[in-house]
């Protein structure tokens, strides 16, 4: 049973990550999630609302059936399949550290002694644990934009290197004051998380995503978000129900 009645309703974040996402004034969404989401509700024939929630508040909102799936760069890891049912993916990245421009970091041994900031439970401070000397600094996503909170601690001085997927630092390639100081190549596959029960949905979901990129729909949006970047393998990657 969908939340609302013809439609697929999706959380996400009100958050400024072009090219990945953005909100405009009439709440309008952009961007590269938005289309695939866009494209995937109208493979399933249904019309698609956005459920807008603080990062903090997607898993709750969820539980509580106010919505179909979180659909907001949700990586598909075991931990998370305890936890929730995964649709197939639409993405493929890879994680980046964002730095103050001049810092001299170009790999995480750099890191060390330094503050490095990532959103609390994410994938991006799971992978910042495994880098050794560096002091981890935890945004727990309670504020009205943490990738922006996030940004503004860099910018202060409070914090000296973030951590986010890659894609999420492009509307930042041109600040003077930013730039990314390394790659890791941890090839995270996204899909839509859902209740552990909503198996039908589950099976809706991935055949419409499956139609998407079979169709070639789903690279054409890739290329039009990322034009620099090789459109992932995601043909017959599907998650097991």
């Amino acid at each position: 049973m969908l939340a609302n009645d013809g439609a697929l309703t999706l959380i996400c974040a009100d958050l400024d990550a072009r090219p990945l996402f953005w909100t405009e004034a009439d709440r309008g969404r952009h961007g590269y999630e938005p289309a695939v989401a866009a494209a995937v509700a109208g493979a399933m024939g249904l019309r698609l609302r956005w459920q807008f929630r603080r990062w903090a508040e997607f898993v709750p909102s969820l539980q509580a059936g106010e919505a179909d799936a979180i659909w907001c760069g949700c990586a598909i890891t075991a931990e998370r399949e305890k936890s929730f049912l995964f649709s197939r993916p639409y993405a493929i990245f890879d994680e980046a550290v964002l730095v103050r421009r001049g810092a001299g970091v170009r790999c995480p041994s750099d890191l060390r002694g330094r503050r490095v900031g990532a959103i609390a439970g994410s994938t991006n401070m799971d992978l910042a644990r495994g880098w050794s000397g560096c002091e981890l600094v935890g945004f727990d996503g309670t504020s009205d934009d943490v990738f922006r909170e996030m940004i503004d601690a860099l910018r202060s001085r409070r914090i000296d290197a973030v951590v986010d997927d890659e894609p999420a630092f492009g509307g930042l390639s041109e600040d003077p004051e930013l730039a990314i100081a390394f790659v890791a190549a941890t090839g995270n596959r996204w899909g839509a998380a859902m209740r552990p029960e909503a198996r039908d949905l589950k099976r809706r979901l991935d055949a419409a995503i499956g139609t998407v990129v079979d169709s070639g729909e789903l690279a054409a949006i890739w290329r039009a978000w990322f034009p620099r970047k090789a459109f992932p393998p995601l043909q017959g990657d599907a998650i097991g129900a």
